[in-house]
């Protein structure tokens, strides 16, 4: 009982230790704020109005590209082309006879409108047979990443969504900013895989093996 006592004793004043620091740190910025002027508080409303500006011109300029769009190209030269231009891609290579396929249109129609850093297009495999032979993709869908015209990553399949057709947009979500073509805001070392209907069924590949495409990763048409 006294070692119990004791052990609790130990955890209260470290509990009560951290409530003082958290406090002496909001004092601190309280104590910033009230010695702030006129000129201070207008430097940093001046600050914030240009970082504001400056989103917006940037996504006025993403917007221009195309991002927000889930669009579907036509040939390689359109993928080069955007690739190019966008420094962030996200493309679906597909076929029609593809039930899958058609799963991941419905939630990456989704995520364009949500990642406007991003570039999200879908390709016809059997229309790009060139690319499709380079790029090594011989399972639909698989999904390819690109960053600044070179391939960074790839979703082969549903292997690294839970291997269901059930899996939620904020898995594939998360899948994707594994290769940080997209932000995201959640833990990147976490799934969701809460929210996969069929649990019994996920199994997130956690080697996302980037580096097997390493050697033919440049997108030079």
């Amino acid at each position: 009982m006294a070692a119990g006592a004791a052990q609790q004793e130990m955890i209260n004043q470290m509990v009560a230790g951290a409530v003082e620091a958290m406090e002496a740190s909001v004092d601190a910025e309280l104590a910033k704020l009230d010695k702030m002027d006129e000129d201070d508080l207008e430097a940093i409303r001046e600050r914030r109005l240009k970082q504001m500006q400056k989103a917006q011109e940037k996504k006025q300029e993403y917007k221009n590209l195309g991002h927000g769009t889930y669009d579907t190209i036509t040939n390689e030269k359109e993928f080069f082309e955007i690739s190019k231009k966008s420094d962030r891609v996200v493309c679906l290579f597909y076929i029609d006879t593809s039930f899958r396929c058609k799963i991941v249109d419905k939630h990456m129609a989704q995520l364009c409108e949500k990642h406007y850093e991003a570039r999200f297009i879908r390709l016809n495999a059997e229309k790009s047979p060139f690319l499709t032979e380079r790029l090594k993709i011989k399972v639909m869908p698989t999904i390819l990443m690109t960053k600044d015209a070179v391939v960074c990553d790839r979703i082969v399949g549903f292997d690294d969504l839970g291997n269901s057709d059930n899996f939620p947009t904020s898995l594939l979500e998360w899948r994707i900013a594994q290769s940080k073509v997209i932000n995201y805001s959640g833990d990147l070392s976490r799934p969701p895989v809460e929210e996969v209907k069929e649990k019994k069924m996920v199994k997130i590949q956690r080697n996302l093996r980037q580096e097997e495409y390493s050697s033919d990763s440049e997108l030079d048409d």
